[in-house]
């Protein structure tokens, strides 16, 4: 009896299992389609024994580009240091493990050369459809893919010009609740801590909740710092003069972080001009991370819906991908506040006491 014998990595072949069955590639093929009427009783016997002996495992690429059919998706995330787009890749997985595909992960960096040579990457595996987490500047591709009627939905980021589906967190109404939540706190002067506005509407939709929310209460003063995350230093610089242009007020100072990566930053900002939350200053940040609970009484957060956007996501791309030419959808989800030390509410009194010490922190004279 022959023996075919694999070692290392090598992959049978179809003409492996052709030869060691002694049937043409042809009836191996036809075996391997399912076409069981064109071949005799013995001869499937044959190439089945001899694929189970072999360990043939046949190429899924090669036969999704037959038929048509590669149960791939793409997904194109602008950070993947973010927390937040790991998060979304959980749910985003569990959704294409129900449904049979495999999720094919690519990171632009927020730069749109690697996004464009991402797609193009993409498009050469012939992914059925795509999630796109744009970084919001350069959108012709996107347009391309519009126009090519090409199945994408949108997470997060919505591009303006675009027809395609968006899902993601409510930000208008999530930063509205954080906010609300502040004032209700004792907080009079609040920053919105954000990375750059610019084509980023998740950052704008987050900006114009915080401001509406603000201006419920003409007695406190709102304002918005965006800072460069990836400038060492930047984030306590902006902090630190915002804090010194408040710090005559008397009022309670208070920041809302835009994301995760901001929260880090901050966090480390005021170590670094050894303020604390509550006494120094309160603290609310979106997305919950591992670490909220931990660092001191426990920092106060906007939870996101993060598995339930990546997975609802996939279930609406595939329901594009199998045809649906319905009219654009946004789907918005709730975020959650979890409410920790870092927002402990205060009274008027000692909201008073806090600036006062913030002040003598600051060096700044009465």
């Amino acid at each position: 009896m022959r023996q075919s014998i694999k070692t290392g990595t090598d992959r049978v072949t179809i003409a492996q299992v052709a030869r060691e069955a002694g049937v043409s590639k042809t009836s191996v093929s036809r075996y391997l389609g399912g076409e069981f009427d064109a071949l005799s009783v013995r001869l499937r016997e044959q190439i089945g024994k001899t694929i189970a002996r072999l360990g043939y495992q046949p190429s899924q690429m090669a036969r999704g580009l037959k038929g048509g059919r590669t149960r791939l998706i793409g997904m194109l995330v602008a950070d993947i240091l973010n927390p937040y787009s790991v998060a979304v890749l959980h749910g985003a997985e569990a959704a294409c493990q129900k449904h049979g595909y495999t999720l094919m992960l690519c990171n632009t960096g927020n730069d749109e050369a690697r996004e464009k040579q991402s797609l193009a990457a993409l498009h050469s595996y012939s992914v059925e459809g795509l999630l796109f987490n744009t970084q919001g500047r350069n959108v012709t591709p996107l347009h391309e893919l519009g126009q090519a009627a090409f199945p994408v939905v949108l997470l997060d980021r919505h591009v303006e010009g675009c027809d395609f589906d968006l899902v993601g967190l409510d930000n208008v109404k999530a930063a509205q609740l954080a906010t609300r939540h502040l004032l209700a706190q004792g907080y009079t002067d609040i920053a919105l801590v954000v990375q750059s506005l610019y084509g980023v509407s998740s950052r704008q939709g987050r900006q114009a909740g915080f401001l509406q929310a603000m201006s419920e209460r003409r007695d406190c003063h709102g304002q918005t710092l965006e800072v460069d995350v990836e400038q060492p230093g930047h984030v306590a610089t902006v902090l630190r003069e915002f804090f010194l242009r408040r710090a005559r007020s008397g009022g309670r100072v208070a920041l809302l972080a835009g994301n995760g990566m901001v929260s880090l930053q901050i966090a480390l900002a005021l170590q670094s001009m050894k303020l604390s939350f509550p006494d120094d200053v309160g603290l609310l940040c979106f997305d919950e991370l591992a670490w909220s609970p931990l660092v001191g009484s426990g920092i106060s957060t906007i939870e996101q819906p993060t598995y339930e956007i990546g997975f609802t996501a996939i279930e609406r791309l595939l329901v594009r991908i199998q045809g649906e030419r319905s009219v654009r959808m946004e789907m918005l989800l709730d975020g959650r506040l979890i409410s920790r030390g870092s927002t402990a509410a205060v009274t008027a009194q000692e909201g008073r006491a806090c600036s006062a010490r913030l002040a003598a922190k600051l060096g700044v004279r009465a």
